[in-house]
């Protein structure tokens, strides 16, 4: 991807995936392929350098070909943990950039110009933080967040309770970019392991809004 101010993407992996038994969710195939495969063939094209947050020994990952980064914090504390350790990176190796762009690793059919539409909206906007959504219902996972917001990244990680990532997000400046549907949401999610089987369904049209 090219333009005059690089963006970083992260996948964001580092959960403990409890409602589907634990371990890697991002490792389950779907049609042939890893859930990590397809956030990475889709992530790739629209970013100039993709990370990985996932925690635990990186050598299962070396196969993405991907930098990997676990949470600075202890103890699992969300989402959030990952885009600061992305927003980290980022500023100490990749000063020339401005915004880190968040993906999620179980969310295999996201928008293959998600990037550019956050990008639009919040460059419209001067806000530091666009959120992605569909039918009215946002997707603070796949944001993109300019490097300014890492200071109140980290506030909200040193407090006793870190915030929902959605209620943080929106006390922030802010802009929504909204998805469309094309015969399933863009943004359906692996929680368990119905919703995987569920998927297989949407492949053909997936496949197809692709072309």
């Amino acid at each position: 991807m090219t333009h005059n101010n690089p963006i970083l993407g992260i996948i964001l992996a580092g959960g403990l995936a409890r409602r589907m038994g634990g371990g890697d969710k991002c490792l389950l195939p779907l049609g042939g392929r890893t859930l990590l495969d397809r956030a990475i063939r889709k992530a790739r094209p629209q970013v100039d350098e993709l990370l990985l947050n996932a925690n635990g020994n990186h050598l299962r990952f070396t196969r993405s070909g991907l930098t990997v980064l676990s949470d600075e914090y202890p103890n699992f504390p969300g989402p959030l943990a990952g885009i600061h350790a992305g927003l980290e990176w980022l500023t100490h190796h990749r000063p020339d950039a401005e915004w880190l762009v968040s993906f999620a690793s179980d969310t295999p059919f996201f928008p293959t110009d998600l990037v550019p539409a956050l990008l639009e909206q919040a460059l419209d906007t001067e806000a530091d933080l666009a959120v992605a959504s569909s039918e009215g219902r946002l997707h603070p996972i796949f944001a993109l967040w300019h490097r300014r917001l890492l200071p109140a990244v980290r506030d909200a990680l040193k407090a006793e309770k870190s915030p929902r990532l959605q209620d943080w997000a929106q006390a922030q400046r802010w802009v929504e970019a909204p998805f469309s549907r094309h015969g399933y949401d863009p943004f359906f999610n692996i929680n368990q392991p119905q919703d995987l089987h569920n998927a297989e369904a949407f492949l053909p049209l997936a496949d197809e809004a692709e072309r």
